[in-house]
């Protein structure tokens, strides 16, 4: 009973995490802005690597945009049609973020650099691309800096790594993922520009863009690879599991804990279980301590959407 209370305890305290619709609106506010200031100076400066940013960030926007709309809608009541909801929305739209990273931000700019090592110009305002690249370094910096610290709350004491390794909260994984490339792409660019600025050859540039568009690619894969096993479908986190079975195996009346499943709908869990009760038990009494372990399941654990326990003698 005592290892149920504490259970209790540590479930509530997981509870109080960070916010992923803070994190989204980070970042769409630095990307919009700093999309539109490296278009401009893009077609100021002729620089292939401030265009392939421009288009990297105004993909970042609409991505953020999208994420909003998987996380809303992962939010809609089940019907019908989806009797478990449609919390997996959120899995589905972060993917089709990864494969918008990939296809509009990687491709067109591996793109834009072999355009402009075939067709060479001459990039000129260096210094204003420059500038408005640092800027945007700070900018990416400040929105990654948000998103970070909502993953921190949500990651509690354990180490963000880890963590990310094991949320499944797709929207902050997307999110952080989106503005380390951002940063890195940045970073880049801010290198290939100043190269050119020395040496007065245009190549460096579009091998940045190049790069860019490497870096842009690699990110999506790792995020697709990420979200697949969320869309297939994945359990609780350990921790979660953990609690869960120590406040089932731990009620008065059950006597032993056969077998439990979780499983992943979006932000809310489906969690099964199959236990033993005391064969002195009337069948009211049974249905009463089934009634019981589902509300101290949910209880602790406000993630659980959907509770069965099957007696098995």
């Amino acid at each position: 009973m005592l290892h149920s209370k504490k259970s209790v305890e540590r479930a509530r305290a997981m509870s109080q995490s960070g916010s992923p619709a803070k994190a989204i609106l980070y970042a769409f506010l630095a990307n919009f802005g700093i999309a539109i200031s490296k278009l401009i100076a893009a077609l100021h400066t002729g620089s292939g690597s401030l265009m392939a940013e421009a288009i990297h960030s105004f993909a970042d926007t609409c991505n953020q945009v999208l994420l909003f709309v998987g996380l809303k809608g992962s939010t809609k009541p089940a019907d019908e049609e989806h009797p478990l909801g449609y919390g997996k929305l959120s899995y589905f739209w972060s993917f089709v973020v990864a494969m918008i990273l990939f296809s509009l931000g990687g491709l067109f700019s591996i793109y834009e650099g072999w355009h402009k090592l075939k067709y060479p110009e001459p990039v000129i305002g260096i210094w204003i691309g420059l500038t408005v690249l640092g800027v945007a370094i700070v900018l990416e910096a400040a929105s990654f800096y948000g998103a970070y610290r909502e993953a921190k709350k949500m990651a509690r004491k354990e180490s963000l790594l880890q963590w990310l390794r094991t949320t499944r909260n797709a929207e902050i994984v997307v999110v952080l993922g989106e503005d380390l490339a951002a940063i890195l792409g940045l970073v880049i660019a801010f290198g290939a520009l100043s190269l050119v600025l020395v040496t007065s050859n245009p190549v460096y540039d579009a091998l940045g863009s190049i790069l860019i568009g490497v870096l842009l690619i690699g990110v999506a894969l790792g995020l697709a690879v990420r979200l697949q096993g969320l869309l297939v479908g994945r359990s609780a986190t350990p921790e979660l599991r953990e609690i869960g079975a120590a406040i089932i195996a731990g009620k008065p009346g059950v006597d032993a804990l056969f077998d439990m499943v979780t499983l992943h709908m979006g932000p809310k869990i489906l969690l099964a279980a199959k236990v033993r009760i005391e064969p002195t038990l009337s069948i009211q009494a049974a249905a009463e301590l089934i009634d019981a372990i589902e509300h101290d399941l949910k209880v602790a654990m406000p993630e659980i959407g959907w509770c069965f326990i099957e007696i098995d003698p």
